[in-house]
């Protein structure tokens, strides 16, 4: 039988589990928000923009609580470095993805299942964006925790977290879940459709639809997502695969340094998840909420949210 949400679960026991962080972002869009807070334009990552530590440090706590911290990759932007130095300094060095220059998601993701390929080629990982409210961080990883088990059962998944939609939101993914579950306990769907940031419009016909907003957060084997940027951004990949070699070794960063000034930005969601095929899945995220701080008005309803719940001390 399929466990439960309930059921109690070892976190330790796979050592091939990985994690790769998110958290190379600029947070344009909320600049002007944390230079209130911190004098000076900082990436929302860094920032406590709920409760008393910073989100990237939030994010590495919930992550803990079924992932090896020391099987955590953090993708990182060199010139945050300032921001992001006091908030990670118990990680080695070998944790550490940092990239010249932020070239939107893709790369960053690419640049880390490479660098977790090396060390780990069997492995199966999530990809945790850095910049997320979730009310409930136990609930939320069980959810994470089934993806696994579901990778570790069908293992050319790649299981999306879907959150259950509060509005029209147009701002976000959305994914549509075939109605025909995958299993009948602790239901994963096929998924029908994928859009990026859709019209107002649209946004509310997916909303009467029951249509799922995307998370962003993903779990797979990284040989798979590895297949998939092959295949989706075949450019990119091959680009990366010719500095293979200086992963891991004492060239690494010039080698880095190189590939990415030639590098052209593009997006996970857009290249990779709306077009990934008949192994994309979504999970529905049930029983908590949930919010990408990816703007000052989300921030202010998470607040106005956590304080009418007796507030936040994470």
């Amino acid at each position: 039988m399929e466990e439960s949400l309930n059921e109690s679960v070892d976190f330790s026991s796979d050592r091939c589990r990985w994690a790769i962080i998110l958290a190379g972002g600029d947070g344009r869009r909320l600049s002007s928000y944390t230079r209130q807070l911190t004098g000076r334009p900082t990436p929302k990552q860094f920032c406590r923009l709920i409760g008393r530590k910073s989100l990237l440090q939030q994010t590495m706590e919930r992550l803990s609580l079924i992932v090896d911290p020391e099987h955590t990759l953090m993708a990182l932007t060199r010139t945050h470095e300032r921001h992001y130095a006091p908030l990670i300094a118990d990680l080695s060095a070998r944790q550490l993805v940092i990239q010249p220059a932020n070239r939107d998601t893709a790369p960053a993701i690419l640049y880390c299942l490479l660098r977790l390929s090396v060390r780990s080629p069997q492995a199966s990982v999530a990809l945790i964006p850095s910049d997320h409210y979730v009310s409930d961080d136990r609930l939320f990883m069980r959810h994470v925790e089934r993806a696994f088990r579901a990778v570790h059962r069908q293992g050319d998944l790649i299981v999306l977290l879907g959150i259950p939609p509060e509005a029209a939101e147009t701002g976000y993914g959305w994914i549509e879940p075939a109605s025909d579950s995958l299993s009948t306990v602790n239901p994963i769907y096929p998924v029908r459709g994928f859009w990026e940031k859709p019209t107002a419009s649209f946004a509310r016909e997916l909303f009467a639809r029951r249509c799922l907003w995307n998370s962003f957060v993903v779990v797979a084997r990284v040989q798979t997502l590895l297949h998939v940027f092959e295949d989706r951004l075949p450019q990119l990949s091959h680009a990366f695969i010719r500095v293979l070699p200086a992963l891991e070794t004492e060239y690494e960063r010039q080698a880095i340094e190189r590939l990415y000034f030639r590098l052209q930005p593009a997006n996970f969601s857009q290249r990779i998840l709306a077009s990934a095929g008949v192994n994309l899945v979504v999970l529905p995220v049930l029983g908590l909420q949930w919010s990408d701080l990816g703007d000052a008005r989300r921030v202010m309803e998470t607040l106005c949210r956590v304080q009418r719940n007796g507030g936040c001390d994470g």
